[in-house]
């Protein structure tokens, strides 16, 4: 298993990172909160998994995920290990709320917050809290207490939105809507969180 790489961010958008180090760039599929914490670097060093899909049910596939954060990457793995749970839904999950709110959402038993997840239904949002919320508390009470333009903003939205599975016509309805019924001063990473509520 690769544990991390650590190099030169080549290119950036919120749903993936390109990171030369030596002499190889490697194409990293990254969440909306990861992006949030690198979107200003030209360097790091992400936290890593490697995941093996295909097979029997079609063509082999490779893909690397990387992570700002220790703890998004051990929260992805533990989302990924819940039956009927995809990287593509792990993903999402992982764009539309931080790790910790998924944590609380989990330990608190909030089914309500994990079915407005896209791809999350009232027996997935139940399954992922029995089987995590153990694991989850568990690593909660170990815890320590403690922009470009607008048009730039939007496109690296629809982009994401895009990449995470929605059709362009629904991405842009979505934002176009939001957009109108607020005048704030958006970053990506928030502006595709809400939309996510709204699909």
């Amino acid at each position: 298993m690769i544990s991390y790489i650590q190099g030169n961010i080549t290119s950036k958008s919120p749903t993936h990172v390109i990171i030369e180090s030596g002499g190889l760039g490697y194409h990293v599929n990254i969440s909306l909160n990861t992006y949030s914490k690198i979107q200003e670097k030209t360097q790091c060093r992400l936290h890593t998994y490697l995941h093996l899909g295909g097979g029997l049910q079609g063509p082999a596939s490779i893909s690397l995920f990387g992570f700002y954060e220790e703890t998004e990457r051990e929260i992805f793995m533990q989302l990924l290990s819940v039956s009927g749970i995809g990287t593509a839904t792990v993903r999402v999950i992982l764009s539309s709320m931080s790790p910790e709110e998924m944590q609380r959402a989990i330990a608190t038993e909030n089914v309500t917050l994990l079915e407005s997840i896209k791809g999350i239904g009232p027996k997935t949002a139940r399954r992922m809290i029995l089987e995590l919320k153990d694991k989850i508390g568990k690593q909660m009470s170990a815890m320590p207490a403690g922009t470009g333009s607008h048009n730039k903003v939007k496109e690296d939205a629809l982009g994401a939105l895009v990449m995470l599975g929605f059709s362009r016509l629904q991405a842009e309805h979505s934002l176009k809507k939001l957009l109108a019924q607020n005048n704030k001063e958006w970053n990506v990473e928030e502006l595709v969180k809400e939309t996510l509520r709204m699909i």
